[in-house]
């Protein structure tokens, strides 16, 4: 499986953020960002030159693409991925790095072609939020699980079953191999593009993007119950009053956003 990337020239201040959320919005998995350009992942079949040309439109810049064999990919992943701390908190490393013993835990993940390392704003919050969460004997699902590093981190922090969903396949033999090497046992990967099952959750977490959530919340109410902790994130603070709205009319109250530059990330709870 082929991807493409694209990669966005001589950027001005906030364009960058405005793309990823663009392009995300149209598909894109992965993002890389530099000082003064941004290069975008998606699989090749499911590229449309009309999509891009329409965002175009609205972020007007330079762009070169490229077609990245997997192979390629997971060479260039292997070489440039740099181990992620979040405060004293979570270590993110492959497992060529040296162990990180400074932190409560530590996830080891196979740097492949799936969004959720660590190294993008929203997966950096996510796992933030999550840790004034109390995980322990809780029930948990993972709602575009990507590396499955938050299902991973879930289960550290003593959760006692996690539901891992993703719709892209590499996505979930990605997450079964870092699910492996992190001796994870109580995370069950489902191939799915709804959050649609037949049990409720104590804590459900979405890092996806602002339409998919959206198109989402009946599926997300639906697997909640009175208390339940909804932590989402992958939109930007553009996007808060919209999607605030949209869990009140849910029966879902707002506890509170943090921020990372133009992204957001808001814990709420089920009433």
């Amino acid at each position: 499986m082929n991807y493409l990337q694209i990669e966005f020239e001589t950027l001005k201040e906030g364009e960058s953020e405005m793309l990823i959320a663009l392009l995300a919005d149209a598909g894109f998995e992965s993002f890389e960002e530099t000082e003064n350009s941004l290069l975008a992942f998606i699989k090749e079949d499911g590229f449309e030159e009309g999509s891009l040309e329409d965002i175009l439109k609205l972020v007007p810049v330079n762009y070169t693409k490229t077609v990245v064999p997997q192979q390629n990919w997971n060479a260039q992943w292997e070489s440039s991925f740099e181990p992620i701390v979040v405060n004293e908190f979570v270590a993110i490393r492959a497992a060529f790095h040296q162990p990180i013993k400074e932190v409560r835990h530590e996830i080891i993940i196979t740097p492949k072609m799936s969004f959720g390392t660590g190294h993008h704003a929203t997966t950096y919050m996510m796992i933030e939020q999550m840790e004034a969460l109390d995980f322990a004997g809780k029930t948990v699902v993972d709602f575009g699980t990507g590396t499955a590093v938050l299902a991973i981190l879930a289960e550290k922090m003593g959760a006692v079953s996690i539901d891992a969903i993703d719709y892209d396949e590499w996505s979930i033999e990605n997450s079964i191999e870092n699910a492996a090497a992190n001796n994870c046992s109580k995370i069950n990967l489902i191939k799915a593009e709804t959050i649609s099952t037949a049990t409720t959750y104590d804590i459900i977490l979405a890092n996806i993007n602002l339409h998919v959530i959206l198109d989402n919340l009946a599926g997300i109410k639906s697997v909640s119950k009175k208390g339940t902790y909804i932590l989402l994130s992958g939109f930007m603070k553009a996007d808060e009053p919209a999607m605030v709205n949209a869990l009140a009319e849910n029966g879902i109250l707002r506890l509170k956003t943090v921020q990372k530059g133009e992204w957001i990330s808001i814990l709420a709870v089920m009433n």
